[in-house]
């Protein structure tokens, strides 16, 4: 895929990178991923898949945007609480990137809808804040056989793993949580606190795992960590990386 003068200078710092490269490059430009959540994870995150030149976004969100969220969520701005989340996060990356196709959902996804949101999808990064959306989505990639990245934070901590249960030996993420929230909600943030700084480590980490995904192919970036889940701490700081290992009873991906 050639790719014109403008996008070659734009891109030239990835470019010169062995691990990317030109083909890197051009595989990012093809790629389509699916971003679950534009709060404080999925906003740092899109900034970072739309600076990479990922030529595909779908933007899903149900919610807008309220004052509480400008501490961390950095694609909006004073004045615009109460206007839609996808709307505005498809007006930041028009102004940011013309050239990049935006898809916006602006309802919620559940069990009934999600495997439509992700159709397509080469990569679902999820951030949202609830388990029952998460295992809907996680359950649809399975089915999909869509590689999945799921993203959290809290206070001073954050998690970024990797799941691709359609392959064998591989775990999904109802291997790591279980059945026991397909009906219940996380804690909120309203209620324990986020440091703002926090949710943009945790972002833009899945941003960087994110793209390590979608270079998988070409094998630039390495392995792309399937079961890994890595645990920040914003506190020591310091990161950890633990292995999920697949349910041989799970029902969404043991079949």
């Amino acid at each position: 895929m050639a790719m014109p003068p403008d996008r070659l200078e734009r891109f030239a710092r990835h470019i010169v990178l062995p691990e990317i490269g030109g083909a890197g490059q051009a595989a990012l430009a093809q790629a389509k991923v699916v971003l679950i959540g534009l709060g404080g994870i999925g906003s740092p995150a899109l900034q970072y898949l739309a600076g990479a030149g990922v030529g595909t976004l779908v933007l899903v969100d149900d919610d807008a945007v309220d004052v509480s969220n400008l501490q961390r969520q950095t694609i909006y701005r004073a004045g615009e609480p109460g206007r839609s989340k996808t709307e505005l996060a498809e007006l930041w990356v028009r102004e940011f990137d013309p050239v990049l196709e935006i898809k916006r959902v602006s309802h919620r996804v559940t069990r009934d809808n999600a495997t439509e949101v992700i159709a397509g999808a080469d990569l679902v990064l999820d951030g949202c804040d609830n388990f029952a959306t998460r295992l809907a989505v996680s359950d649809a990639c399975v089915a999909a056989r869509v590689p999945l990245l799921s993203a959290a934070v809290g206070r001073f901590q954050g998690q970024v793993g990797a799941f691709a249960g359609h392959l064998p030996g591989q775990a999904c993420y109802r291997c790591y949580v279980g059945d026991a929230f397909d009906a219940d909600d996380c804690d909120s943030c309203a209620e324990d606190g986020m440091l703002g700084a926090m949710a943009g480590w945790t972002g833009t980490f899945a941003g960087l795992q994110a793209i390590r995904v979608l270079l998988a192919g070409s094998g630039g970036m390495g392995d792309p960590l399937w079961g890994k889940l890595h645990l920040l701490d914003g506190l020591a700081p310091s990161m950890r990386t633990l292995s999920i290992a697949k349910d041989p009873a799970c029902k969404a991906c043991a079949t």
